[in-house]
Parts: structure tokens; C-alpha cells; sequence
């Protein structure tokens, strides 16, 4: 039907379009306008396409917000069907969330970052809301990224085509030209949309998105001398209520009043006016941005005629542009300027990046997302300035004013049942690169946990942790008769309480992409149970009987390299953790204590063959060096969902604790089916050996323990909701388990 509408529409504005063409000067100088409109602007490349295909010569473009990006790309040397095939392959909700890697996280970072679901600036002891959701920060990349063939300029018109965007000073409300300094820094201002991203500071101008005050910056167009102006207006019309479902189709809508109003003097103005049906879309309909795109390349399509007759009267070629963004650079230096009040060793040693040598721009821009992620500068703005054979690499840093700040979470699994995490963050406390986070656990079992961590990059960094663990949970009395020398009780299930306090002090550094540590730690480790009572030398008439209680005083290492790509539902990477403990004396203990040492290693490995399948294989071995009486530090295999304390194992098909020795060995195999965006299917299956003294006995890779799992699990702004159905073919027994949340 569109089809045909469109031929019987063709057919009857030929002879228009021949008496049209008489107005047409020889030789026009021809602008562009693109308006803003967010994900709506994505019709612009469809239009750029047409206009590429007409073999129009554009001699200036104008563009606010989304025009602005689009625009800028276009007179930087890209062609429409070029930047069609960007932006089908960019994942927006990264690029405007601006969610990082993992990768570029620090060890300590993804800790942090992977536990909170709100964190609020509490500077002063007063509670804020951040000034906007998104810093814009992957914008900047991208834009960077992609205008990096450029030779560093001061002035548009110096770009292959010339160009200009609008901004709004959003002190004083009026609209601010951008067409000199950084294009990458001019357009995220441009398109800097109020609350949803951050405002942009150039030469000490706080700027938001060019709509609040010219979203179609036409009548600037002309002024340079345009003869003719092609425009391109996706701005929204105004919404009916039950459209108006967020805060920032509101604010869009607020500010539509106005633009709805000055379009219809602008549109008289323009020459060849196109206005794509994106009526179907919002301004965060990003994941439509194939049809979008197609509406826009639709909306051109009528007018390809009026622009094939411009064409006509253009003699000059268009100005082809040779495109090589991902080609290496040599490092000249690298400048640092803003970090009033981190070190350049801290910043270098971020940026991981070395003077007088050839690398990728994809190094370079993975040394920016390492400084982002940190969360201590609002913003990093860099250029690269030619030095000779080489370019200079600029970093302009943002320090960001927040140092203080309150974190939440929620968590809920069948070992520690409800819980409630409340943190205190304070950045620069003694140091300009310490952080001290302080997590209080409340609900059924209340826990802390404290850091103390001077990061010093690639540098050895120190850190100081305390924490204090603790839970219920009802066990066989097998494994309560290992703890202590009880006697036979009728009873085959007993509840124990258990309870951890441990410190360390440690120092780790980096070398390729592992990070090596080496500390000493105090541990207390006390069990309980209320469930019998056993005359022992310290129950002294107390209504529980202590099982073990163990202070312990140890020098650790470990070695450690994580690349997955999600800590909860990996689908590439490698995990690597090596840990051994030497215990060298203890204090007030119930067993005759004589030096040990525990060492385990986990190892894991993610892969992604075909789209929405994952393949997951782990592996864990531990084991103790040395005789001693105590069985608290035992390896305890069973359950799921909860974050795992001392050497307490997850192991499908069977319950918390149901499994013990001094030594195990265990082996898991998943596919994760994602048959929806952040919707998993996961089947599971584990093998392992427990028992005591393994490394000595022949009996090592016998397997008496198996189970079974098939599961569901959400990515949700809480953290993973997974829920798990297990089964052991041992005990011909099920278990099911529910977890709500990250694991804190």
C-alpha cells in the first residue's frame, strides 16, 4: 500500500518538481539542518543515504542535539550508508547508561560495582540526587572514536565539510554556537539533554541540549551564504497523556511547546523540507533504529527528484574522504591537565598507556574507560595533537566534586534469608587516592563489612579489610560430630550458628592482566548450637554447646585474572583465583593447634559460539597441608545463590553444608540460553569428591557426588533473580533454591 502511494505520488509531482528546478541557481551552495529528536534523529542517515544517492554536494550542515551527531559524523567524511552501518551495531543502552565493561574495571572497582543498586552523593551529610543519570562519557568516546581520521582542528569549517552545532548556556538560557575547540566535546554538549545526561563545561560555559532554545538552527544556516536549505525535521509533536509515561517524555514534551510553535515560521525558510512519519517512535526507541532509519530513507524518497535536479547544478565532485579510525598511532607524550587532586602516577598508571610507542586507538580508548570507571572524574575530555611522526595524547581531566556517598541493596537467599545492605563511601579521606567503604548488613543476619584501599594503579596498592559473617542453617549431625567429640543424640538434623570475624592487611599489584597479593590475617571462627546440649569444658552451663572456636593468625597470597564479562551469567572470558594460607599459630582455641596451611584454586572459562547460547565450564580444588584438630576452616559443599564465606562451595543437589572434608575437588558444566534480552535458561550439571586427605589417596578423580540443576535467571536493576531446581541422583533427593539480588 505505502509502496503504491508512494508511485502514484511520484507520477503526479513530476511537472512541480520540473518548474521547481527553474529556481535552482547554477552552482548552489547548499545547506543541510537536522533537527534534534533523539532516537528519532536516527531517521537523519536514512535522509544522508538518499542525499548520497542523489549525488548532492552539501556545503554546510547545521544540527542540534541528535542532528548534531549525525551531522558531525556526516562532515567529517562518513557516508549515510556508512553511518547506517554504525549505528545498526552500537549498543545504546551502553552508550547513554554509560555502562563500562568490566573490563575496564580495576579488581576492587568490579567488587564495588557489582553489590549496590542506588548510590546517592551524601557530601556534607546531606543527601543528593546526581545531576543527571548518564555522564555522556561513551558519547565522547564514540564520537572520538570516530573522528579520530581528523587532523586536529580549531575551526569547523575546516572539516570536510564545514559545520556548526547549538548548545544552551544553561545559566543564562541562551543558545551558545559551537564551530571551533574538540567536535567530540561541541556535540555532546549539543546533545547533553537535561537530566538524562550531564551538563558539558566549554570555556566556562555549563551547556545542555541546543532544543531547549533552537532545536532547528535554520536562519544560522543562512547566514553563511546557503542558497539552498535541505532541512530535516524530527522533532516530536505533542503526546497524548497516555504516551507521557517518564520523567523525560515530559520534560521533551515541555519543551516541544515552543519548538511545535517557531517550525512553522522556520519551515517557510526551508527549500526542501522533510519530515519522516516517526510518529510510532519516542526519543529512547533506540532498539527501532532499523525501521527509523527506514522512514527516514522513505521520507527522502519523495523529494529525490528536487535533489537530483540540485545535483545537476553542481559541477564540483563531492569531497571524498579516505576513513581509517581503528589504524595505531605513535605516543608521543601524553599530557595530563585538571588533576588537582590525583597524582599523574595514579592517572598513568589508570591510563596504562606508554610514551614514544606505537599502539591501537582502541588501547587508548580502553585506558579512558579505565579512568572512568574509577568514579572520580565527571568527565575526561581528550584530542590528540600531531607532534611530528607522532600525536601528543591530551587528557583533560573533571574532577569529580562527589567524595562522599551512601549505597543500598537488597538480597535474599535460604542461607542468610533476608538482607538489607546500607554503605558509607568516602573518596580522599587521608590520601587523594584512598577510598574507605563501610557496608552494614541488616535482616536475619547481621554482618559488616569494612575496606580500606589506597589504589595506586599499576602500582602495589594497600588495602585493609575487616568483616564480620554470620548465619543459621540446620545440618547433618555427621557434621556436627566432626566439629566436636559429642555422643550419640537422637537426632539426625542439628541447627548450628555460625559466626565470622576476620582481618587482613595486604598490598597486591599487577603484572599482564593478573593481580598478585600478599597480606597476614587474624581469623575468629566460632560455631554453635542450641539444638544440644553437650557437657564440654566451655559450655560451662550455657544454654549452647560450642562446637569449635578457632582464633587463627595467618600470611596469605593469591593470583588472581577475571575477564568475564558478567560475574553472574558469563558468556566470554576466563576466571582465575589461586589462594593459600599459611596458619602459623593461634590463640584461646579448643583444638591442640599445630601449623597448617589451606591452598584452593578455582578456574573458569565462558564461551559464546552462536548468538543467545552460552557455554560455561568451572573448576575448584582445595585442600589442607599439615594435621590439625580444627574442622571449622573444612570445605563445606552445597546450595546456590548466596556469596560464599571462608571455604563454604556452592554444589547443585544438595543443601548448605551437606557436604565435608579437609579436601575436595569438584568440576561444573552450564548452558545458558538467553532467549530473551537478560532472560536466561541455564542447565547445570557438578561432580565432585570430598572427603579427607585426598592429595595422598589414589581416590582423588573418584566422584561419589553429582547433581543436577535447571534454572531461570533475570538481570534486573536489583541484581540476578534466579531461581534453581537441583537434584542428586545420590540421594535421589531435590532442592530448590530462590535468590533475589546481588551476592553481598
Amino acid at each position: 500500500m505505502r509502496l503504491a502511494l508512494f508511485v502514484v505520488f511520484f507520477a503526479i509531482s513530476l511537472p512541480f518538481h520540473a518548474q521547481d528546478s527553474l529556481d535552482y541557481p547554477k552552482e548552489p551552495k547548499v545547506g543541510l539542518v537536522l533537527s534534534g529528536g533523539g532516537a528519532k534523529g536516527l531517521a537523519h542517515i536514512g535522509v544522508l543515504k538518499v542525499i548520497d544517492s542523489a549525488g548532492v554536494k552539501i556545503d554546510y550542515i547545521a544540527g542540534t542535539s541528535m542532528g548534531a551527531i549525525i551531522g558531525s559524523l556526516y562532515a567529517s567524511g562518513w557516508s549515510g550508508k556508512q553511518l547506517d552501518s554504525i549505528f545498526q551495531v552500537t549498543d545504546f543502552n551502553k552508550l547513554l547508561q554509560d555502562k563500562l565493561p568490566r573490563q575496564a574495571k580495576s579488581f576492587y572497582e568490579k567488587k564495588q560495582s557489582e553489590k549496590y543498586v542506588v548510590a546517592l552523593p551524601f557530601d556534607n551529610f546531606e543527601i543528593r540526587f546526581p545531576s543527571a543519570l548518564s555522564k555522556g562519557q561513551n558519547i565522547f568516546n564514540l564520537m572520538t572514536k570516530l573522528t579520530a581520521h581528523l587532523d586536529p582542528s580549531e575551526n569547523f569549517k575546516d572539516l570536510p565539510i564545514p559545520f556548526f552545532c547549538i548548545a544552551t548556556n544553561i545559566e543564562t538560557g541562551k543558545q551558545v554556537i559551537l564551530d571551533s575547540g574538540s567536535l567530540p566535546l561541541a556535540v555532546s554538549a549539543s546533545g547533553a539533554i537535561p537530566s538524562f545526561f550531564s551538563p558539558v563545561e566549554i570555556d566556562e560555559q555549563l551547556l545542555v541540549d541546543g532544543g531547549v532554545v533552537n532545536n532547528y538552527p535554520i536562519k544560522l544556516l543562512k547566514e553563511k551564504g546557503m542558497d539552498i536549505i535541505i532541512g530535516v525535521n524530527v522533532q516530536d509533536s505533542l503526546s497524548q497523556r497516555k504516551n507521557l509515561n517518564n520523567a523525560l517524555e515530559i520534560l521533551n514534551q515541555i519543551n516541544n511547546f515552543e519548538n511545535i510553535q517557531s517550525m512553522r515560521e522556520k519551515r517557510k525558510l526551508t527549500d526542501i523540507y522533510i519530515r519522516p512519519d516517526i510518529s510510532n517512535f519516542n526519543i529512547l526507541s533506540f532498539k527501532e533504529g532499523k525501521n527509523i532509519i527506514a522512514e527516514g530513507r522513505y521520507a527522502a524518497l519523495f523529494k529525490f527528484e528536487k535533489l537530483k535536479k540540485i545535483a545537476e547544478n553542481q559541477t564540483q565532485q563531492v569531497r571524498e574522504v579516505t576513513i581509517s579510525p581503528s589504524d595505531s598511532i605513535y605516543v608521543k607524550n601524553i599530557i595530563i591537565r585538571g588533576n588537582h587532586g590525583y597524582p599523574r602516577s595514579y592517572v598513568r598508571g589508570k591510563f596504562q598507556l606508554k610514551q614514544y610507542e606505537k599502539t591501537s586507538y582502541e588501547n587508548i580508548f580502553e585506558g579512558i574507560n579505565n579512568l572512568s570507571s574509577t568514579g572520580n572524574f565527571s568527565r575526561i575530555n581528550y584530542s590528540f595533537q600531531k607532534n611530528g611522526n607522532g600525536k601528543d595524547v591530551i587528557l583533560n581531566l573533571s574532577e569529580s566534586d562527589n567524595k562522599t556517598s551512601l549505597k543500598f541493596a537488597l538480597h535474599y537467599d535460604k542461607l542468610y534469608n533476608t538482607s538489607l545492605l546500607l554503605n558509607f563511601t568516602q573518596k580522599s579521606l587521608l590520601l587523594d587516592n584512598d577510598i574507605l567503604s563501610m557496608d552494614f548488613i541488616l535482616g536475619d543476619n547481621i554482618r559488616y563489612n569494612f575496606d580500606y584501599f589506597i589504589d595506586k594503579g599499576k602500582y602495589w596498592s594497600l588495602g585493609l579489610n575487616s568483616k564480620y559473617d554470620h548465619f543459621e542453617q540446620d545440618v547433618d549431625f555427621e557434621i556436627v560430630r566432626k566439629l566436636a567429640d559429642l555422643n550419640d543424640f537422637n537426632v539426625n538434623q542439628v541447627e548450628i550458628d555460625y559466626a565470622d570475624f576476620t582481618n587482613q592487611l595486604y598490598a597486591e599489584s599487577f603484572f599482564m592482566d593478573f593481580r598478585l597479593g600478599l597480606g597476614i590475617e587474624h581469623k575468629y571462627v566460632r560455631i554453635k548450637t542450641e539444638t544440644i546440649i553437650a557437657e564440654t569444658e566451655l559450655n560451662d552451663n550455657l544454654a549452647f554447646t560450642i562446637l569449635e572456636q578457632t582464633n587463627l593468625f595467618s600470611a596469605f597470597t593469591y593470583l588472581e585474572m577475571d575477564t568475564y564479562d558478567n560475574i553472574y551469567f558469563p558468556s566470554k572470558g576466563f576466571r582465575f583465583r589461586g589462594d593459600f594460607h599459611a596458619y602459623l599459630f593461634s590463640s584461646k582455641s579448643t583444638m591442640d593447634f599445630s601449623e597448617f596451611a589451606i591452598a584452593e584454586g578455582k578456574i573458569g572459562y565462558a564461551v559464546s559460539p552462536f548468538k543467545k547460547w552460552a557455554f560455561r565450564i568451572f573448576s575448584s580444588m582445595g585442600f589442607r597441608i599439615g594435621d590439625n584438630g580444627t574442622r571449622a576452616l573444612d570445605f563445606y559443599l552445597g546450595g546456590y545463590g548466596y556469596k560464599p564465606t571462608n571455604n563454604l562451595v556452592p554444589f547443585f543437589g544438595y543443601d548448605f553444608l551437606e557436604i565435608s572434608g579437609d579436601s575436595y575437588i569438584k568440576a561444573l558444566v552450564e548452558v545458558d540460553y538467553q532467549f530473551l534480552e537478560k532472560n536466561h535458561l541455564i542447565a547445570s550439571y557438578n561432580i565432585a569428591n570430598v572427603g579427607e586427605n585426598l592429595l595422598s589417596t589414589n581416590e582423588i578423580f573418584s566422584a561419589p557426588f553429582t547433581g543436577f540443576a535447571v534454572g531461570y535467571g533475570l538481570e534486573t536493576f536489583l541484581g540476578p533473580i534466579e531461581i534453581k531446581y537441583s537434584y542428586s541422583p545420590e540421594t535421589t533427593e531435590s532442592e530448590w533454591f530462590f535468590g533475589v539480588g546481588f551476592w553481598f
